[in-house]
């Protein structure tokens, strides 16, 4: 018998999914302002929300730059003792090289002396009491032989556990690095799409969001500061207004907020750490109502910025890349506690 083909039948729905394609793609390009259609384009921003998102982008630029401050401070800490770590191996590496090599002369001379058992010397000498004399001698050198050997050994168990705590300080310092550019991105992909909506605004609109001074009146605090130090700190940060916002910089001529109090401070003579995070738990924590010049004065719930209190409800901060160091009320920000540091 022969095969029948059966005839290909025709999709029944095939002109009911071309229309549904077409007509998805007429809206898409309506949509789209394709074809025709009318597009509408997202309003331009006001200068208020534009403020509001500039405002959280540098927030969160801040937390990743006191990030970034902690991870350096500890990675410049970790490159420090691998230094010294390789400077101690290298200094004991040399001692131990001298040792080898004076034992080796040891080792030359008693081959070259034949190495003869000290008894059958004796028997074989033709002056016994000439040779119990050597013997005695060599005795002691024997001593110093077994000493220098056991210094060898106890050199080499120090270098090894100096390199063993050398490869932890690399791996540490790696870390460290490789989080430094976690937070470095961070920051700058923040910073970077904060000037891009600046770049929005007008000259008038940008001025209009600056908050704070930059009035470097004379400050009169000396009177009101608790001590000489704290005083000297508030004057320091005063010198600075009109000084550059900088991420990650501790001065003299560009600061972050943290940067700003711990160089005021170490001119003052006081060493403080680096980040809001450590300096807010240096000293003694005070109260809002006990604030006096010269206490540092912390904002946000997570503890991200920092200024210097100068008095009547005010302080000396580096705010962000918008600003300068400059001052501002502590109504700026929500405040979030203050310690007092000398």
């Amino acid at each position: 018998m022969g095969k029948h083909r059966r005839p290909r039948q025709r999709a029944t729905g095939g002109g009911r999914v071309r229309t549904a394609v077409t007509i998805t793609l007429a809206g898409a390009a309506t949509a789209t302002g394709l074809g025709g259609g009318t597009g509408h384009a997202d309003p331009k921003p006001t200068a208020t929300q534009v403020k509001a998102k500039v405002d959280k982008l540098y927030r969160e630029a801040e937390i990743a730059t006191e990030k970034y401050n902690g991870a350096k401070e500890k990675a410049d800490a970790a490159e420090q003792r691998l230094e010294e770590l390789r400077d101690e191996a290298a200094r004991k590496e040399g001692r131990l090289n001298s040792a080898r090599e004076a034992l080796g002369s040891v080792a030359a001379a008693q081959y070259r002396s034949g190495g003869l058992d000290p008894a059958l010397q004796l028997a074989l000498s033709a002056d016994p009491d000439a040779y119990l004399e050597g013997a005695a001698f060599v005795e002691r050198a024997g001593s110093r032989q077994t000493a220098a050997v056991g210094r060898v050994r106890e050199e080499l168990r120090e270098i090894e556990q100096l390199r063993g705590a050398a490869r932890i300080e690399v791996t540490s310092l790696t870390s460290r690095r490789a989080e430094l550019k976690r937070h470095r991105e961070t920051v700058t992909g923040k910073l970077e799409t904060a000037r891009r909506l600046l770049s929005r605004l007008t000259t008038e609109e940008r001025a209009g969001l600056a908050h704070g001074t930059n009035d470097r009146a004379v400050l009169t605090v000396s009177s009101k500061a608790p001590n000489s130090r704290a005083a000297a700190a508030v004057a320091y940060a005063h010198q600075k207004i009109g000084s550059p916002y900088v991420w990650g910089a501790t001065g003299p001529d560009a600061f972050d907020c943290s940067g700003l109090i711990q160089a005021a401070y170490r001119a003052a003579g006081v060493s403080l750490p680096r980040t809001t995070y450590a300096q807010i738990d240096t000293g003694r924590r005070v109260s809002r109502s006990e604030l006096r010049p010269g206490d540092l004065v912390f904002f946000y719930p997570g503890i991200s910025h920092v200024g210097i209190y100068i008095g009547d409800g005010r302080m000396i901060h580096a705010p962000n890349p918008s600003a300068p160091v400059r001052v501002a009320p502590l109504d700026e920000m929500p405040f979030a506690g203050a310690t007092r540091v000398v």
